[in-house]
C-alpha cells in the first residue's frame, strides 16, 4: 500500500492528465460566456496536487473540483506563477530539491525548482517530429533571445530532463488577461521576431510557434522563444526530413500555416512567419482570439475545419494568390466551396491601421509574397517611439 509520504510518486501522469480533462469539462460546463482554457484546469489540478497530503485527499479535492456549482474566480486562476508560493515541499528531480509541477504537454512534464524550470519527458513513444535530445542539441547552438539552456540529465527514474531559466509569464497569458497595450505588443513582437531572424538564418524551422512559446521575464518583457521539441534543423533532421521530404503535422491548431495543409514537404521558414501573424492578429484585437478557428486535434475533421476557416477568413485561393500551389499533390483549387476574400479592415477592424498591414503582409498565401522576420521587424508598426 502506498504511504501518505510517496503517494505523488505512485501517481502517473496518465492519471493526472485524465483529471486535468475532467476539470476542463466541468468548467467549461458552469462557463456562460467563453469556456475556460485548458490553462486553467492545468492550475486548478495543481493546486490540488500541491495542497493534498494523500492520495485520498487529492483524489477527493479533484471530486470537489467536478461537482463545484460556480465559476471559479478568473482572477486566481490568471495569477502569475511567481506569485503562487508553493506549501507543499515538492519533489527532487536529479539534483534539483523543491521541485513543483507547473504543466503538462504532449511529451514532456514541466516542474519548478526556484529560479530553474525543469522540462521532464515522460512520453518517448511520440515520433517524429517530436525529439528531445535534437531538441537539446538544437538549444546548445543558440542563444538569447532563444531560451538558454542551462543542462541536461536524467533523473532518478532515467528520463531525460531539460533544465532552463524559470519565466513566470508566457504571451498566452497576457492573451487571457485581456487586450494587451501597444508598447507591450511592439515589446513582445520586436523579441519574437528577432528570435526567428536569428534561427531562420541558421536554417532552423521552429514549427511550432504560438503565444505560449513566447516567455516572459516579467509582463513587459524581455521575451524568449522557446519550445524546439518538434524544430526541425539542415544538419540535425536532415537525415529523418530531407529538406523536400520534410513531416506534415507540424504547428498547433489556429497558427498553422495552409502550405502544411495542403502536403507542401518542402515548407520553409515562411510556416513561422503565418502563424506569427496569426498570433498579432490574435493580441491586437479588442478582445483577445484566435484569428482561425481549429478543433482540437484529437477530433476528427478538425485540419479540414480549419482549412474551411482559413478560407471564409480571408478568401479562397486561387492561381493568383497562389502560384506554388498548382504543382502540390493535393491542390486547394476547385475542391471546395469558394469564399469571397474580404479586406483585412473587415476581418480585423478593431485593431490598429500599422498592425493591420503587418498582419495583411504575414497571413498570406503566397510563400514568396509573405513578410520574413527581418522584413516585419522594419513595419512602421514595430518602429517603437
Amino acid at each position: 500500500m502506498t504511504s501518505n509520504s510517496d503517494w505523488r510518486a505512485s501517481l502517473s501522469s496518465s492519471e493526472r492528465y485524465d483529471n486535468i480533462q475532467a476539470i476542463k469539462e466541468a468548467l467549461d460546463r458552469l462557463s456562460d460566456t467563453d469556456p475556460p482554457s485548458q490553462k486553467n484546469a492545468f492550475a486548478l489540478e495543481n493546486e490540488a496536487y500541491k495542497a493534498s497530503t494523500s492520495r485520498a485527499e487529492y483524489d477527493e479535492a479533484c471530486r470537489g473540483l467536478l461537482e463545484q456549482k460556480a465559476p471559479v474566480s478568473s482572477e486566481a486562476q490568471l495569477a502569475p506563477v511567481e506569485q503562487v508560493a508553493p506549501e507543499s515541499p515538492g519533489i527532487a528531480i536529479g539534483h534539483y530539491q523543491n521541485c513543483h509541477y507547473v504543466a503538462s504537454g504532449l511529451t514532456a512534464e514541466v516542474y519548478r525548482s526556484s529560479t530553474v524550470a525543469l522540462k521532464v519527458i515522460v512520453d518517448t513513444s511520440v515520433g517524429e517530429p517530436h525529439n528531445p535530445y535534437r531538441e537539446a542539441k538544437i538549444l546548445k547552438l543558440l542563444e538569447r533571445p532563444c531560451i538558454p539552456l542551462l543542462e541536461t540529465f536524467r533523473d532518478q527514474e532515467q528520463r531525460f530532463t531539460l533544465a532552463f531559466p524559470f519565466m513566470p509569464w508566457s504571451l498566452a497569458d497576457l492573451v487571457e488577461q485581456g487586450r494587451l497595450p501597444r508598447s507591450r505588443i511592439q515589446k513582445h513582437f520586436t523579441d519574437l521576431f528577432n528570435a526567428l531572424v536569428y534561427i531562420h538564418e541558421k536554417g532552423i524551422i521552429h514549427r511550432d510557434i504560438k503565444p505560449s512559446v513566447l516567455l516572459l521575464e516579467s509582463p513587459d518583457g524581455p521575451a524568449y522563444l522557446s519550445d524546439f521539441g518538434s524544430a526541425w534543423h539542415p544538419e540535425l533532421s536532415v537525415y529523418t526530413e530531407p529538406p523536400n521530404d520534410k513531416i506534415l503535422d507540424v504547428g498547433t491548431g489556429p497558427y498553422r500555416a495552409p502550405e502544411a495543409l495542403f502536403g507542401d514537404k518542402s515548407y520553409g521558414p515562411e510556416i513561422d512567419m503565418w502563424a506569427a501573424g496569426a498570433m498579432l492578429a490574435e493580441c491586437c484585437r479588442e478582445t483577445p482570439r484566435e484569428l482561425f478557428e481549429s478543433r482540437p486535434t484529437h477530433e476528427d475533421g478538425n485540419q479540414l475545419g480549419l482549412i474551411l476557416s482559413i478560407f471564409k477568413t480571408i478568401g479562397s485561393p486561387t492561381r493568383e494568390s497562389w502560384p506554388e500551389a498548382v504543382n502540390f499533390k493535393t491542390p486547394p483549387f476547385e475542391m471546395y466551396r469558394v469564399f469571397e476574400g474580404r479586406s483585412w479592415d473587415d476581418i480585423l477592424p478593431d485593431i490598429d491601421e500599422d498592425f493591420r498591414e503587418l498582419v495583411a503582409a504575414l497571413v498570406i498565401y503566397s510563400k514568396g509574397k509573405r513578410a520574413t522576420a527581418s522584413q516585419a521587424l522594419k513595419f512602421r508598426c514595430m518602429l517603437q517611439g
